[in-house]
């Protein structure tokens, strides 16, 4: 539990409460994710705090391992739950029981495991519209802080299968890394480093092709290659964002675009199409070979967050027509355009959105890299 004589300080301003514990790290101990856990803390949440769903009040819990952060509808989907007791615990796992690869993976970085108990009984949670923040303190060495892009965070499921946090990145200035969760489980600290022949350590997008191919969302186009100056085609473009975001591919689609094919890129467009994703070019076909427009780009991204309940906030004060070219964005764009400008997700250039032209992939990458680091 926490201890009694734990830290609390609270942000009036903020409506932000932090509860740091002292207790020391201390090995032994069993948890229910892909290893066993070494020390736990447990926070039990003030049913003050969960009782308004509606509020902005987070609470942070603060241990020597992590701090998990969570925001006052965290619990809004369990019914009943402000007549129940609610706790958290986080603590430090030890990867013994993890296969090989996933333990040479991790080597000697941080393995934490997190919980949720509701009545003092471990309970499953999931609520995508409330994602938790996660800070794990950690010193790279000096290969790391070479390519800090690389270093990621893995989920490891309770087969000790990993999969990739995709928006999980280090923080040089608080020496963390962070990531954002809508589920609990044990999170790992890991280093990926993906190397291209056509990608030097000079070019602009390098540091945005390091990141996005570190967290597995591309593997180049074959050859060692990343092909950065290729045009994207709306089939790539797909598979990278549905990567990015977690959204998987349907493994036996029952319906799907006419010319969807058999290949890699199948599955991803049965899911865009059953989520409402994408609608197509017409006649039920995706035209996945076809370079992708901008305008394009971000409206099937602009879908895609609205799907999984992430679109962005904020307001630049700016409108699409803002931009001397706002007359070819088509009508079809416009909702999403009108939002990602407004929220300053796209800024475009020399006071033009450029809705018609068509896209890098080294562009895209850099697409990837500014919305998941936001």
């Amino acid at each position: 539990r926490i201890k009694d004589d734990a830290n609390h300080e609270a942000s009036p301003a903020s409506d932000a409460l932090t509860v740091k514990t002292d207790a020391p790290p201390s090995p032994g101990g069993d948890s229910s994710g892909g290893g066993s856990t070494s020390s736990i803390d447990r926070l039990e949440i003030p049913s003050s705090f969960i009782s308004d769903p509606n509020s902005n009040k987070t609470l942070t819990l603060e241990n020597d391992f992590a701090s998990v952060t969570i925001p006052s509808d965290m619990l809004d989907n369990i019914p009943g739950i402000a007549d129940k007791k609610a706790e958290i615990s986080i603590g430090q796992a030890n990867k013994s029981s993890l296969p090989d690869d996933v333990k040479a993976a991790i080597g000697d970085r941080p393995l934490i495991s997190l919980s949720l108990l509701i009545d003092g009984k471990q309970t499953d949670w999931s609520n995508p519209d409330a994602p938790v923040t996660v800070s794990i303190p950690y010193t790279p060495t000096a290969d790391e802080l070479n390519n800090p892009d690389s270093i990621a965070v893995w989920y490891i499921d309770g087969s000790g299968n990993p999969q990739c946090v995709t928006n999980g990145r280090y923080d040089p200035v608080t020496r963390t890394v962070t990531f954002e969760v809508t589920h609990f489980s044990d999170y790992a600290v890991v280093y990926n480093p993906v190397r291209f022949n056509d990608v030097t350590p000079g070019a602009w997008y390098y540091k945005a092709v390091s990141f996005i191919a570190a967290r597995d969302i591309t593997g180049g186009t074959g050859g060692g290659n990343f092909s950065p100056d290729a045009y994207l085609t709306r089939g790539d473009f797909l598979v990278m964002l549905m990567k990015a975001y977690g959204i998987a591919p349907d493994t036996s689609p029952a319906d799907n675009f006419s010319d969807a094919g058999n290949t890699y890129y199948t599955g991803y467009l049965a899911a865009a199409k059953r989520l409402g994703i994408s609608a197509g070019v017409g006649n039920n076909m995706y035209a996945p070979g076809k370079e992708i427009t901008r305008q394009e780009m971000f409206t099937l991204l602009y879908n895609a967050l609205k799907v999984i309940r992430q679109l962005p906030r904020g307001d630049s004060g700016r409108t699409f027509s803002d931009f001397s070219d706002a007359g070819l964005i088509e009508s079809w764009a416009k909702e999403a355009l009108t939002l990602l400008v407004k929220t300053g997700t796209v800024g475009g250039s020399a006071r033009k959105l450029s809705p018609t032209s068509t896209t890098t992939r080294a562009e895209m990458a850099q697409v990837l890299y500014n919305l998941l680091g936001r």
